[in-house]
């Protein structure tokens, strides 16, 4: 018996650190699909068997996730679906949105297309759209605790809000993606989810809860996650010092706005490796006015514990910050 039997995965994983834990997708295909979902959009058909095979190759091939979307609470479908194709490359993300009345018109799109400039397939999404797990066939932690989230969002932001099917990263439910950016989020609670959205229609990247963007893998995403929280950190002291700082430090940065930073993984010399048993990379972080930090990171084991609900225990790893260095 392990000490985390007989717990939901969210709370199993209440340790696991949330940087570096996003999923990387760089394109997004977001389908409306009201009522109950099965485990898999793909492997359950939840589209249907006319076009799920297809479907599944075309995404595939053109490295984009297939996801399916509904609006949080009950509402009656008309028929007509509303889709959201998005990219969330570092700079030029896009979203747009456009609506079918047949799942077979999924089939005429380039999914493609989504690896570039915005095509013109649908109407260009300016605000920000937020995307809360809520795919309870999946893990019972996404429906407990995303809904109430999606639910609360939904009320604030009419029409930019949808529960959505696996993001990756149940553990580290109420778990939140924003569309264009990929920016992903995990244990929100009401007031970080609004605090998030607020920073996101500003420009900015809130910090409670941040992941880290979709667009880089785990060492890039502990980079990023990590200069932002020194840039953060340095703005509060320097308006603490001029008696007007926020409230808490780490909540977002506008000297840091969501396009400010870039994240390149970068090759060190082996010789200043401390521990090359645990190291796990080091990026090169460049901000927009010119400054630069190399982080460098190493892997942290967990004890075995369930990755998903009611799941077998596994081994559990995080990739965490190490060292920051400026560079001049």
């Amino acid at each position: 018996m392990t000490a985390f039997e007989g717990l939901a995965c969210s709370a199993a994983a209440r340790e696991i650190p949330l940087p570096g834990s996003a999923t990387r997708i760089t394109g997004w295909l977001c389908i409306e699909q009201p009522g109950a979902w099965g485990r898999d959009v793909i492997g359950d058909e939840v589209l249907g068997p006319e076009i799920t095979a297809e479907l599944a190759a075309r995404t595939k091939a053109a490295q984009v996730r297939p996801m399916v979307i509904r609006r949080p609470g009950r509402y009656e479908f008309n028929g007509v679906r509303t889709v959201l194709i998005a990219s969330s490359r570092p700079e030029g993300s896009w979203c747009e949105r456009f609506e079918i009345t047949d799942l077979k018109q999924l089939l005429d799109l380039d999914l493609h297309l989504l690896n570039g400039p915005p095509p013109g397939i649908g109407a260009l999404v300016e605000e920000p759209v937020v995307l809360v797990c809520a795919h309870g066939k999946r893990d019972q932690c996404c429906a407990l605790l995303g809904r109430p989230i999606a639910a609360g969002l939904s009320d604030l932001y009419p029409d930019r809000v949808w529960e959505c099917s696996h993001t990756g990263g149940h553990r580290f439910a109420p778990a939140v993606v924003l569309l264009p950016t990929g920016l992903t989020y995990g244990r929100m609670d009401g007031d970080s989810a609004i605090a998030m959205v607020d920073a996101a229609d500003r420009g900015e990247v809130s910090l409670t809860g941040f992941r880290g963007r979709s667009c880089y893998p785990p060492v890039e995403q502990v980079a990023e996650v990590t200069v932002r929280q020194e840039i953060s950190d340095e703005t509060y002291t320097r308006r603490a010092a001029d008696g007007n700082a926020r409230p808490t430090a780490g909540d977002g940065d506008p000297g840091a706005g969501v396009d400010d930073l870039t994240v390149e993984l970068t090759e060190i010399d082996s010789a200043t490796i401390e521990d090359h048993a645990t190291f796990a990379g080091a990026a090169t972080v460049t901000h927009r006015d010119g400054r630069r930090w190399l982080v460098t990171t190493r892997t942290i084991a967990y004890a075995p514990r369930q990755a998903s609900c009611g799941a077998s225990p596994k081994p559990a790893t995080a990739v965490v910050a190490d060292q920051i260095h400026p560079l001049h």
